[in-house]
């Protein structure tokens, strides 16, 4: 598996991570220091940002679960990939979207930039 894809899959897992202690390990690990994260809901910095916004999402859709839909698009530092949120039976999913990541020199995100395909039922 190549590290850009190593890393993505290290990404969702982090959605889906909710030890706080743990979660915040592996934000520190793959994200740098002044990494942002974009989406049509929120725009944060830092990894104490991207920290709460996935806990956030964790409260708000307990018992569901991130998973990648498989293969990650990548060039050069730039990664592209699609992902859904599904009930932890596994059954449809309720939202889904794709992600670009962008990453620094030393491998670490930079930069998420997220697009919602399906959102849940209000």
């Amino acid at each position: 598996m190549s590290e850009v894809s190593d890393t993505i899959d290290h990404y969702i897992s982090l959605w889906n991570e909710t030890d706080a202690d743990a979660r915040r390990a592996g934000i520190s690990r793959i994200f740098a220091d002044d990494a942002t994260y974009t989406d049509p809901l929120v725009d944060v910095s830092g990894h104490a940002g991207i920290n709460a916004v996935i806990a956030a999402t964790q409260g708000e859709f307990a018992g569901f679960t991130f998973k990648l839909l498989i293969p990650v698009d990548s060039n050069h530092n730039i990664a592209r990939f699609s992902w859904e949120l599904i009930p932890s039976g596994g059954s449809e999913s309720i939202a889904g979207g794709s992600d670009v990541a962008v990453f620094d020199e030393s491998g670490r995100i930079a930069n998420v930039y997220g697009f919602l395909d399906k959102m849940p039922a209000a």
